[in-house]
C-alpha cells in the first residue's frame, strides 16, 4: 500500500510539473518571446516548446470554430449554456490573459458591434430583456491608492474577463460605465424567458469564479490587490431608444451613418440598485427572476429584508414591495439545510 501511495503521489507531482511547465511556456510565448529563447531559458528542447504552442493553437482554433458555429444559430441564448462553457479552461485562459495584461500589454478586442445589431431589431420599441449589472467593489479606494497605470491594468483585466463571460453565456455588452459593466440577455420569445434568466444567473456565478480563481491569483503574484464584484440581475420590459447617429468616414469620401442605440427602463434601474445592495462576490436577483428558477436553483438564494427607505420598488404583479434575493455561500446553504431538517 505504501508503494502504491508513493507511485500515485509521484504521478500527481509529475502531472503538476508538466502543467506548470506548459503554463510557463505559454506565458512566455504570449509575451512575445521566441520559442528558441524559451527553450534556452527553460532548459528544454525547442521541439517540445513548439509542440506545446502548436497544441494550444489547435485548441484555440477549435474553440473559435465552435463559437462561430454557435453564433450562426438563430439565437445562442436559446440554449442552456452552462453545460457548454468549459469554466475550468476559461479560468486557465483568464490567468494567461491577466498575466499578459500585467507584464506586457492588454489585448482587449471585445466588440459591441453585435450588440448594436441586436438592438437595431428592436429600435423604437419595447422588448423584454434580462439585465445583468456587475461592478468592482471599492474601485474608488483602488483608484486613490494605486498608481494610475496599475489601476488601469486592473480595470482592463476585469473588463475583458467579464465581457468574455457575458458573450459565452449568450449575452451582450450594452456599455462600460467606469467600474461597472451593463449587459443584457434577450428574450427571443416567451418560451426562452426561462433560458435567458438561467443563462444570466449562471453567467454571474461564472464571473465570480473567474475573478476568484482566474484573475486574483495572478494579481497576487505581482502584489496587486485582489478584486471583488457585486452583481444585480432582473428581467422586464425595456425601451430601445435612439440617441442620434454615429458617423463614419471611409476612404475620405463615403460617409456611413449608424444609429446610436441604448436601453431605458425600470429593469435597468432595479438591477443597478440590486447590485449596490449585494455583498462582495454575491449576486442579488429580483422576484421575477427568482420565480423562474427551479427549486434547486432557488435554494441557493435567500430573501433579503431591506428597509423601505432603502428599497422602495413595487411589484407590478402584487402591488407590494418587490422582493429581492441574495446568493448564499456553500457554508450558508449547508447551515440553512441543517435548520430545515431540525
Amino acid at each position: 500500500m505504501y508503494q502504491i501511495d508513493n507511485m500515485a503521489e509521484d504521478r500527481s507531482n509529475s502531472n503538476d510539473s508538466r502543467y506548470s511547465q506548459r503554463q510557463t511556456v505559454l506565458n512566455l510565448y504570449n509575451s512575445g518571446i521566441p520559442s528558441d529563447i524559451i527553450a534556452l531559458q527553460m532548459d528544454i528542447n525547442e521541439e517540445e516548446v513548439e509542440k506545446i504552442i502548436e497544441s494550444v493553437n489547435k485548441e484555440e482554433e477549435r474553440k473559435k470554430i465552435s463559437v462561430k458555429q454557435a453564433s450562426d444559430t438563430p439565437s445562442l441564448g436559446s440554449f442552456y449554456l452552462d453545460a457548454v462553457v468549459d469554466l475550468d479552461a476559461a479560468i486557465k485562459m483568464a490567468q494567461s490573459r491577466v498575466w499578459k495584461a500585467l507584464k506586457v500589454e492588454s489585448d482587449f478586442n471585445v466588440s459591441t458591434e453585435e450588440t448594436q445589431k441586436v438592438l437595431e431589431k428592436f429600435a423604437k420599441s419595447k422588448v423584454t430583456l434580462v439585465i445583468l449589472d456587475i461592478a468592482l467593489v471599492d474601485s474608488t479606494r483602488l483608484s486613490m491608492t494605486l498608481p494610475v497605470e496599475r489601476f488601469a491594468a486592473i480595470i482592463q483585466a476585469f473588463t475583458q474577463e467579464i465581457s468574455l463571460m457575458v458573450t459565452a453565456y449568450g449575452g451582450y455588452i450594452l456599455k462600460y460605465v467606469g467600474n461597472a459593466i451593463l449587459s443584457f440577455f434577450p428574450d427571443n420569445n416567451s418560451d426562452n424567458l426561462h433560458i435567458s434568466c438561467i443563462n444570466a444567473v449562471n453567467c454571474a456565478y461564472a464571473m465570480i469564479r473567474i475573478i476568484q480563481e482566474g484573475t486574483n491569483p495572478i494579481l497576487n503574484q505581482y502584489d496587486y490587490p485582489e478584486i471583488k464584484v457585486r452583481v444585480g440581475i432582473d428581467v422586464g420590459e425595456n425601451a430601445v431608444v435612439q440617441y442620434g447617429w454615429d458617423v463614419y468616414e471611409l476612404d475620405n469620401k463615403q460617409i456611413v451613418k449608424k444609429q446610436h442605440l441604448d436601453i431605458l427602463g425600470y429593469t435597468i434601474s432595479i438591477a443597478a440598485k440590486m447590485k449596490d445592495l449585494a455583498r462582495p462576490n454575491r449576486i442579488v436577483i429580483g422576484q421575477s427572476v427568482y420565480d423562474i428558477l427551479d427549486d434547486k436553483q432557488k435554494s441557493a438564494f435567500e430573501a433579503l429584508s431591506i428597509r423601505s427607505e432603502v428599497w422602495s420598488y413595487v411589484s407590478s404583479n402584487t402591488g407590494g414591495a418587490y422582493r429581492i434575493y441574495e446568493s448564499m455561500t456553500e457554508e450558508e446553504k449547508e447551515q440553512q439545510s441543517n435548520l430545515v431538517h431540525l
